[in-house]
């Protein structure tokens, strides 16, 4: 009697033991996933989608919109949007032809500023990517091509290597890509025909491989990483071609054309331009191409080793305000309509469109944030049939054209034009 309750009571603590040791493990599965999720630590957040789910946030915004709580001037000319990394930011700019790092604080207080070469000063003068932030360390680029690796907390310049080292071919507007991280190793698009897109060191700099891909330019392209069982696939364009690369061999998977542009008509500034970082989700790869074939969208097939158009709709236009995937609808502008549309994911085909010029899109997971090409911020509920504003604001600071992409941040929208950066509270008091 007392061996069998003692048995009883073994079995008992035992499954009890199993039932939270699952709980922990699935608690910390969520928790990292929820970390995950928050870290906008490079181009349009922590798995470049644009999209920053937080909770919490207003859901309408009073005439005026929500209060300005400061301003930071001293950053330079450029375009890129602010990064994250826990009450830091990191932001680069061009002062004097030279390119910079800035680190601030919450309040927008410059903490350290670190020169990493030349700056484009050419058309559109400034820096044009936002930093990569990966264990400890930022990655940088410039409009002329230079690379470099940059200390997080001290500022420090680890390693750069120039745009002549690696080849860099000129574009119209110059280079433009967030370089992409992947464990030891950092992706570029030099464009050369014998450096076309480049695997370097992330310690050092130096090349890990070179894919030749089709021998075309860079397009302005800020690459999109694909893990899955079989291999992680870099997906990223050049002037004419989407490439997707094996990114532990470098060796060229597929090639997808934008056949829009004849061959004979092919040359710099025609039909080269693909600024929006693709999307993939179940299976398939979105994209969107002012320039190229418009909206697109492919199925990877063969565990990643080709893929297969879906559909194509060539009058969406959208040449660098990137889109939204949410709810089954892709949120995109028109360049050619300035208007903010919505499509059927599944089709393609376009269901609502909202007059509010040409701009760049962001989410909270829920509502969008559309900071169009006049200085304007629309709050744009997607949730019912008709996309509806739900306030507005226009920008007061900054200089130059209002190219940059919105970033969300503990309950702050953060807004940057030219010289200026604003920080913006969004968190409801309710």
């Amino acid at each position: 009697m007392r061996s069998g309750f003692i048995n009883l009571s073994a079995k008992i603590m035992q499954r009890t033991f199993y039932i939270w040791k699952t709980i922990g493990i699935f608690a910390l599965i969520l928790l990292s996933y929820t970390v995950s999720s928050q870290s906008a630590s490079q181009w349009r957040g922590a798995d470049r989608r644009g999209i920053y789910p937080e909770t919490g946030l207003q859901k309408s915004w009073s005439p005026g919109g929500p209060p300005m709580i400061w301003v930071n001037e001293d950053i330079g000319n450029g375009f890129g949007s602010p990064v994250f990394h826990e009450n830091q930011i990191f932001v680069a700019g061009e002062i004097d032809s030279t390119a910079y790092l800035f680190a601030l604080d919450l309040s927008g207080k410059i903490i350290w500023k670190t020169a990493f070469g030349k700056e484009w000063t050419q058309s559109f003068p400034g820096s044009r990517m936002s930093p990569t932030i990966y264990e400890g360390m930022i990655y940088v680029s410039s409009g002329i091509g230079n690379i470099a690796c940059i200390e997080m907390n001290t500022g420090a310049l680890k390693w750069m290597v120039s745009n002549n080292d690696l080849h860099v071919v000129s574009t119209m507007h110059g280079h433009s890509e967030s370089p992409l991280v992947e464990g030891d190793i950092v992706f570029f698009t030099p464009g050369d025909k014998d450096t076309n897109v480049v695997a370097l060191d992330r310690f050092t700099g130096k090349i890990v491989w070179v894919c030749k891909g089709k021998g075309e330019r860079s397009a302005y392209n800020s690459p999109l990483l694909l893990k899955l069982p079989e291999r992680s696939i870099l997906v990223v364009f050049t002037a004419y071609s989407l490439l997707g690369i094996d990114t532990k061999s470098g060796e060229l998977l597929w090639v997808h054309e934008q056949v829009n542009t004849p061959a004979a008509d092919r040359k710099l500034g025609n039909g080269d331009t693909h600024s929006n970082t693709v999307w993939f989700d179940d299976g398939s790869i979105y994209y969107i191409a002012g320039d190229g074939n418009g909206a697109v969208k492919l199925a990877l097939e063969d565990k990643g080793k080709s893929v297969r158009e879906v559909w194509r709709n060539p009058s969406v236009d959208n040449y660098m305000g990137g889109f939204i995937i949410q709810g089954g609808k892709i949120y995109t502008c028109s360049d050619s309509r300035k208007t903010l549309l919505s499509l059927d994911a599944k089709t393609g085909v376009i269901l609502d469109s909202l007059k509010c010029g040409t701009g760049a899109v962001i989410s909270d997971s829920r509502l969008l944030y559309y900071y169009n090409q006049k200085g304007t911020i629309n709050l744009i509920n997607p949730e019912k049939d008709k996309l509806e504003i739900a306030g507005f604001f226009r920008i007061p600071k900054g200089t130059r054209e209002h190219f940059s992409h919105p970033v969300i941040w503990k309950g702050m929208l953060y807004i940057r034009h030219g010289k200026a950066l604003m920080a913006y509270k969004i968190l409801s008091e309710e």
